[in-house]
């Protein structure tokens, strides 16, 4: 595991640490929260010249029971497809939402999504991961897991969770 060790911008009284930020990472799943993560995203690697890694994974198939058809609901094909139209969609939010100063790289994975932005991180040398939290609750939730929780326990670098504001009438609670 790596280890991160703030850096001083001065030694005067009042000096200010940081962290040595060179490569953020903004994993998106295409939802608006994750698009309100990106302009954050985007700031701080203007503000630190950093490059910033935009990521997108494609879940896997969910399990058939066996026995049960496949035919007309996923083709052989279907991975790539999906690959496909994600890594089109990414270059399409960099086109229209990142500045032409900000140096990017797109990855399209295919796996746990949780797990594999964890794998990035340690994968590109990521200094600090910027992402929504969707803030679900109740049985979706319980079902599905929290990605941005399973990644602020997982990683080994620092996760700025940004929270999307909750619908009207939606507590969080």
């Amino acid at each position: 595991m790596q280890t991160y060790v703030p850096r001083q911008l001065s030694t005067g009284k009042g000096a200010i640490r940081v962290l040595p930020i060179k490569r953020i990472l903004w994993p998106t799943d295409f939802s608006e929260p994750s698009y309100a993560a990106l302009k954050t995203a985007e700031e701080l690697a203007q503000h630190f010249s950093a490059e910033l890694v935009v990521l997108h994974v494609v879940p896997p198939i969910p399990a058939i029971p066996a026995g049960a058809s496949l035919e007309g609901i996923f083709s052989p094909s279907y991975p790539l497809e999906m690959e496909n139209q994600a890594r089109e969609a990414l270059r399409k939010v960099v086109d229209r939402n990142i500045s032409g100063k900000t140096k990017t790289q797109a990855l399209v994975l295919h796996g746990n999504v949780g797990g594999e932005i964890v794998n990035v991180v340690k994968s590109e040398n990521v200094d600090v991961i910027v992402m929504a939290t969707h803030g679900s609750s109740g049985w979706q939730r319980f079902l599905f897991g929290s990605v941005a929780e399973k990644v602020i326990r997982m990683a080994p670098c620092p996760v700025l969770s940004i929270q999307f504001p909750p619908e009207v009438g939606e507590t969080g609670i």
